[in-house]
């Protein structure tokens, strides 16, 4: 089944302590155009995540969204100096001797005021780790996009194949009405040289000629057969798994140039305005599959 251009997936997953939130959106274009917006931190798995929504859409204009909570996965490191600590405990031994003569110790609390004795550093992330969990919630939000596009694909199919059964019945109204036209100019050619000759004998034969000649060139066989083909094609198209938007807009202009053929030919009040209803649905299926996938 068809696919719609547009549709919208989110999901949110806590992996690795960091909360993680990916949303995905789209509308029609005519090829692949996406576009990932994150935290300029996570920039590295910016060709990861678009690597995997080429894998999953063919077309349209794709928005990512990445945000990312990392407060709870920052791992500190506190590094003791400790021959810094050491120097400067025995400096404040050497100046308790100085100012009292009695018993001083130098504490913890004491050093760790000093610069440098105390580093505090944050651990290095692990990058592959990182894109990994990021296209894991990618695929989820994918998940549900895809499935708000099948719903949306379903009606988009209902729609076209309405309009299909009405250009079938249109070829219908055309094929049937088309003799008509020739066996009535037979007998306006009949009634005007019956008026213009009068007495004079009118040959058949002459007649026939020119209704051949003239059903000839109103002759709408071969389009409507080929209208009718193209038809078949595209209800095929539409019970695909795989994308047809691109096919189906071509054969969408076959269909339309088909219709122009049969009103260009056909020099009759009736066909002509079965034609306006034939172009009039041939102009809002082609709407409808400019947001086909």
């Amino acid at each position: 089944m068809i696919k719609s251009m547009t549709g919208y997936g989110r999901a949110r997953q806590i992996l690795h302590n960091r909360d993680i939130t990916v949303e995905v959106r789209s509308v029609n274009n005519r090829y692949l155009d996406c576009t990932v917006k994150m935290p300029r931190m996570y920039v590295f798995a910016e060709d990861a995540v678009k690597q995997h929504v080429q894998q999953s859409i063919s077309r349209g204009k794709v928005d990512v969204f990445v945000t990312v909570d990392a407060s709870a996965a920052d791992v500190a490191r506190v590094t003791v100096n400790r021959e810094l600590a050491a120097q400067y405990a025995a400096a404040m031994d050497e100046l308790a001797e100085v100012c009292a003569p009695t018993a001083y110790h130098v504490t913890p609390e004491v050093l760790a005021r000093f610069p440098d004795v105390l580093t505090v550093t944050k651990a290095d992330e692990d990058l592959e780790t990182v894109s990994a969990d990021l296209c894991t919630v990618l695929d989820e939000a994918l998940a549900t996009y895809h499935t708000m596009r099948a719903v949306e694909g379903k009606r988009l199919a209902e729609d076209i194949e309405n309009r299909l059964a009405a250009i079938e019945r249109y070829t219908a109204q055309v094929e049937a009405r088309s003799p008509e036209t020739v066996a009535e100019y037979r007998q306006k050619l009949t009634a005007r040289m019956q008026e213009v000759l009068q007495s004079t004998t009118i040959d058949p034969q002459r007649i026939l000629m020119e209704a051949a000649i003239y059903a000839d060139k109103v002759a709408v066989d071969e389009e409507t057969v080929r209208l009718r083909s193209h038809v078949a094609q595209l209800r095929t198209m539409l019970e695909s798994d795989e994308p047809m938007g691109r096919k189906m807009d071509f054969l969408i202009q076959e269909v339309n140039r088909e219709s122009n053929t049969i009103g260009s030919k056909c020099n009759d009040v009736a066909i002509a305005q079965v034609v306006v209803g034939l172009k009039a649905e041939v102009e809002k299926m082609r709407e409808q599959v400019q947001n086909v996938e």
